[in-house]
């Protein structure tokens, strides 16, 4: 059947649709966004517009698709990070805002710490989607870039974004920092945003989370800290003397996950940064061994 709607008329179906399955009802906004192709400003100048059939129906398709829960990013096929379009699948973690904050603390502190990218030596450990790796060798061309993750779908999603914003990146699949000991290569940087929330947690989780994203990048042991523990044993073996370690972590990681690298690395300096909403979510180390 054959739906004739006018653009405003299919905002108000999606948004009572979306409503009564617990969803934002602004969803709908940005998926008709998408199939017309249009930007806001034109969408809403547009409203009384008829909207083409095959548009119509695919808007239809989506929004009951994201009522059942699969995240807009997934239905769309991306999502902005840092100012930049990256395409995402179900292979890879849709990046959020705050991992932003942790590329732009880590450019910060590569400044500060090193004086400038120049001669740096990167590895994105996990990288999923590429968004971390991608986005600071865009915006510190002079940094040699590494990204590493286990799966190989995620792999193919985080090549793809890196030849679509003309990045640079070396990829390797392995477990964490296993490819960069078997290369013997000593790095300056590490970054990473590896899965950190507890096993538990899952029961209370959305299942617009639990049962689309991939479960690889989100849960991590009892507590969440097991992956950080695993950093520990292969850090000392693949770092510079003078080095820099950018984690996010879980709201309430942050003194142990700083333990942990004192531990570590007894002589570095470990700083607990909150998000922007107050939370802790990075943990930076600066290491002079």
């Amino acid at each position: 059947m054959e739906i004739n709607w006018k653009i405003f008329e299919a905002l108000n179906w999606a948004s009572s649709f979306l409503k009564e399955k617990n969803r934002d009802e602004n969803a709908g906004e940005l998926l008709l966004r998408h199939f017309t192709e249009l930007g806001r400003a034109q969408l809403f100048a547009e409203l009384r517009s008829e909207l083409n059939a095959e548009a119509a129906e695919k808007f239809r398709q989506a929004v009951i698709k994201h009522g059942e829960g699969t995240p807009i990013q997934y239905i769309i096929g991306s999502e902005e990070f840092y100012g930049r379009l990256f395409t995402v699948s179900p292979a890879v973690l849709i990046p959020r805002p705050e991992t932003e904050e942790l590329v732009l603390g880590t450019l910060n502190r590569i400044q500060s710490f090193f004086g400038g990218p120049e001669k740096l030596r990167l590895a994105d450990i996990g990288t999923g989607s590429g968004a971390i790796a991608v986005t600071l060798k865009v915006e510190e061309p002079l940094l040699t870039v590494t990204a590493t993750d286990l799966s190989a779908d995620a792999l193919s999603v985080a090549k793809e974004n890196a030849k679509a914003l003309e990045a640079e990146v070396g990829f390797l699949q392995g477990d964490l920092l296993n490819p960069i000991k078997q290369l013997g290569e000593k790095l300056d940087i590490v970054i990473s945003n590896p899965p950190y929330i507890p096993n538990q947690d899952r029961e209370w989780m959305s299942e617009v989370v639990t049962d689309h994203e991939p479960h690889l990048a989100l849960f991590a042991g009892n507590d969440g800290l097991d992956l950080y523990r695993r950093f520990m044993d292969d850090l000392p073996h693949v770092l510079q003397p003078k080095a820099l370690v950018c984690f996010e972590i879980g709201t309430g990681q942050g003194e142990a996950v700083a333990g942990l690298l004192t531990s570590t690395f007894p002589k570095a300096k470990v700083e607990v940064v909150n998000d922007i909403n107050g939370r802790d979510r990075m943990v930076y180390a600066e290491i002079t061994m």
